[in-house]
């Protein structure tokens, strides 16, 4: 999850073109985090976030917000106890430039273990044996700031093995796929339901010098698009609540087909959900891991006493 955008956002290509045009930028006064508004507001159409001392920034592509947003985000901060939350909110609208302008000059280099992340003005000194990914601020975010994108990446340096197929579902900028690569799985694809985000991690990869072992492509996260084709030991899902929900039958019909689960994008308080509705398809939680309120969770299908995983 790039920022703290969610990575499988409904957007046509022909949205995408109105959107290069406008965004709009939401500015909420408040202590909040910037995370935890997210979680409770739950849209899967704001496409990125940052926080600055007492003001939140929320994005949108101009073609996605209307009167149901505004609504939707006032309700989102009068749970979170925040009073008056229609005047704690200014909106702006924002060229391309101006979006790109925004972020540029926030993103810093970014180290998760052995990984590290740049954007390419920014030099840093790698050490041995260090995974380098250049990866500039875009429509696409996956600049590996996210706690959720982190907590993926930290599990990643620990479980990838030779020989691994990696499909990652709602993959955005791609950077998980990438470093699944990198870390030596022997071919990875990534999938998004926005076009956007596609083109924008094929130029990352091209950018890194990716080859064949690394297919980026236009698909739903709930569709059965790659399961004939490639058969993961292995599926990322970096994603939303309401997203892991609507593709559970899909990515639960890899755990029994013998795949591990690695599932993010959730908040503490979301986890029960998740669990059961992945336990009634016979896919359970085997290991946790938290980082600032977010969680990422392994899933794998239920072993008999040999080991096997159930089909």
């Amino acid at each position: 999850m790039a920022s703290t955008s969610k990575e499988d956002r409904a957007a046509t290509t022909e949205d995408a073109a109105v959107d290069a045009e406008n965004w709009i930028d939401v500015e909420v006064r408040t202590a909040l985090d910037a995370g935890e508004l997210l979680g409770v507001l739950n849209d899967p159409h704001v496409t990125g976030a940052w926080q600055e001392e007492d003001r939140v920034h929320l994005y949108w592509p101009a073609s996605r917000c209307g009167p149901d947003t505004w609504r939707a985000l006032t309700w989102a901060l009068t749970q979170l106890g925040h009073a008056d939350g229609d005047r704690a909110m200014t909106i702006n609208q924002l060229a391309d430039q101006d979006w790109n302008a925004q972020w540029s000059r926030l993103v810093e280099p970014v180290r998760i273990g052995r990984v590290l992340i740049r954007p390419s003005w920014k030099q840093v000194l790698l050490n041995e044996g260090d995974i380098e990914l250049i990866i500039d601020p875009k429509q696409a975010f996956g600049t590996g700031h996210h706690a959720t994108t982190q907590l993926l990446i930290e599990w990643l340096q620990q479980v990838v093995r030779p020989g691994d197929r990696v499909l990652d579902v709602g993959t955005g900028s791609g950077v998980l796929a990438m470093v699944a690569v990198r870390l030596g799985a022997t071919e990875a694809m990534g999938v998004d339901l926005d076009a956007v985000a596609v083109d924008c991690a094929r130029e990352y990869a091209q950018v890194n010098g990716f080859d064949g072992r690394l297919t980026l492509a236009v698909g739903q996260a709930q569709g059965t698009e790659p399961r004939d084709t490639f058969q993961p030991n292995l599926v990322l899902a970096n994603l939303d609540r309401q997203t892991l929900l609507a593709c559970a039958e899909n990515l639960c019909a890899y755990a029994v087909g013998g795949a591990r689960l690695l599932l993010s994008g959730l908040l503490v308080e979301q986890r029960p959900e998740i669990e059961a509705a992945y336990a009634s398809r016979g896919v359970y939680v085997k290991h946790v891991r938290e980082r600032d309120g977010w969680l990422a969770l392994e899933a794998t299908g239920m072993e008999t006493c040999d080991g096997d995983v159930c089909s």
